[in-house]
């Protein structure tokens, strides 16, 4: 007998099927839905779609629907009807906002406002955890449409309570790795058991697991810390972060896999075209249907956790990392600043953290 497959197996089947453009089915109670994501959407995809029958609708973030003057009746979310007549270029249209200041007009835009909307909520969570745009097309399926084929079939509401839960990391190998601003450093790789992105930890000497850890939960930057980004102060935080563990003799910096404030390169560099449109940091991540912060600081909570820390002293200027680590036990016994990186390209950028989301700069 064949080994049917977990829910965690088929939430990442979901996801790679997602971002080829595969429907995947989603159900609640005895309501049957396919959904595919927009960004990967074909006009083959589509027609498909509508022979299968009507309902189509495009479920779009609370922020996005609030860009494009809809109405989002559900709260957190809009269903926008999709019109028969509209097409692929159109659902592109809605769903990703480069070319909202040259053809703002998509609409008028009718939104649903009647019955059950778990499904679409579990539609837009599994495109944010492809990282993709969130939006996503929603067909209901009727009686006659109940088979599935080979499509990865998942329940609305256990995929919202996986998401919702706190990722597992498991220590994979950790090896000695001298480097330009800590020679005594070590790196540990931690794979999540979701099956999600791995994360890591640089530990710097041999921190006293009874003392408070001189930590700093660092969110990956390929532009700042590879490229040498001049629009982010991240490159200059990391390395003064090495080299102050360094001094004081011993530290441990977690890497986080969670680019661009958790939405992925593709939806940061999305996002910084639009800040060449004159859009700030926040209001860019609002155009593209996601949250101010879509990072998880529980993961970093975890590794130190994990690592057999319990009490901090954390580098950081975002008293948020502080309250979420003070929140899953960890104590965090002194903000130290990391005030490093301002540069004459990231003034505004640095400007916006501060009034927009708190960072004590």
């Amino acid at each position: 007998m064949v080994p049917g497959l977990t829910l965690i197996e088929r939430l990442n089947r979901a996801r790679a099927d997602l971002r080829l453009g595969v429907p995947v089915v989603l159900t609640s109670g005895t309501e049957r839905a396919l959904t595919v994501a927009v960004e990967a959407v074909t006009p083959e995809r589509l027609a498909e779609l509508r022979v299968l029958g009507p309902g189509l609708v495009l479920a779009i973030t609370r922020h996005r629907a609030e860009t494009l003057r809809a109405r989002a009746y559900d709260g957190d979310l809009a269903r926008v009807v999709v019109p028969e007549d509209r097409g692929c270029g159109w659902l592109h249209a809605v769903a990703d906002p480069a070319d909202d200041l040259r053809h703002p007009m998509k609409g008028p835009l009718l939104s649903e406002r009647d019955g059950s909307v778990e499904v679409h909520r579990a539609a837009l969570a599994l495109a944010k955890s492809a990282q993709m745009l969130p939006a996503a097309l929603v067909l209901p399926l009727g009686e006659a449409a109940l088979g599935s084929g080979d499509l990865t079939v998942l329940d609305a509401a256990d995929v919202l309570d996986a998401f919702a839960r706190e990722t597992e990391l498991r220590p994979v190998i950790s090896a000695r790795l001298p480097m330009a601003e800590a020679q005594a450093g070590r790196v540990h790789v931690f794979r999540p058991r979701d099956g999600g992105v791995e994360h890591y930890a640089i530990e710097i000497g041999q921190p006293d697991r009874a003392a408070p850890v001189l930590a700093r939960l660092h969110s990956a930057c390929f532009t700042g810390d590879v490229l040498g980004s001049l629009k982010c102060d991240c490159g200059p935080q990391l390395q003064a972060a090495l080299a102050q563990m360094d001094e004081e003799g011993s530290g441990v910096l977690l890497y986080l896999n969670q680019e661009g404030r958790g939405i992925g390169l593709a939806n940061k560099m999305r996002a910084y075209s639009l800040q060449d449109q004159g859009f700030d940091t926040v209001e860019a991540n609002h155009r593209l249907g996601f949250e101010d912060d879509e990072r998880d600081f529980r993961i970093g909570a975890g590794l130190l956790r994990e690592m057999g820390f319990r009490r901090v002293r954390l580098l950081t200027n975002n008293p948020r990392k502080v309250e979420m680590l003070n929140a899953h036990g960890l104590e965090v016994i002194e903000r130290v600043p990391l005030q490093v990186g301002a540069t004459q390209e990231n003034q505004a950028y640095l400007a916006t953290k501060a009034a927009k989301s708190g960072h004590l700069l």
